[in-house]
């Protein structure tokens, strides 16, 4: 890392990893989405659209999945902070080729909200895969991203 290249807040002028020091960040309303998609063969397509998938109910658990996975994130992410979650969204699209996975996390917290989403679309993908592996062994998980955020000093973004 050269003088101009940008400070990683989360590593320590030693190379050490530490957890960013937010206490004195103000309290705001933040708010992200992420996105990603489960790629399934038209068998396992087929099931997820007659609700016939052996295990159940596979959206519904990919979406309470995602949705218990948000709560969970910063025992899963070594240095995601705790923060107060106050609203989520995970909602799931079969389409011909799989399932699209999409999540909306808010806050009014010191910190930002983007991991909280991207676990909750990852893990709403396990969460599916696990639910449709009897019919389909080849699915796959892929292009998840954050896309879209509010809030925080970093302001607005979106895909």
């Amino acid at each position: 890392m050269t003088a101009d290249s940008p400070r990683l807040t989360h590593v320590r002028g030693d190379g050490t990893a530490h957890m960013v020091d937010v206490s004195a960040k103000a309290v705001t309303a933040r708010q992200a989405s992420a996105a990603g998609r489960v790629v399934l063969g038209p068998t396992a397509v087929a099931a997820l659209r007659e609700g016939n998938v052996p295990k159940g109910d596979a959206l519904a658990v990919a979406r309470i999945a995602g949705i218990q996975a948000v709560k969970r994130t910063p025992d899963l992410i070594p240095l995601a902070h705790p923060i107060a979650v106050h609203g989520v969204e995970v909602d799931l699209a079969v389409d011909d080729d799989g399932v699209s996975v999409t999540a909306t996390v808010r806050t009014a917290d010191r910190t930002g909200i983007e991991m909280e989403a991207l676990t909750a679309v990852t893990v709403a993908a396990l969460a599916l895969i696990d639910m449709v592996k009897a019919v389909d062994k080849h699915g796959r998980i892929t292009d998840v991203r954050v896309t879209a955020k509010s809030g925080g000093r970093s302001g607005d973004w979106s895909e």
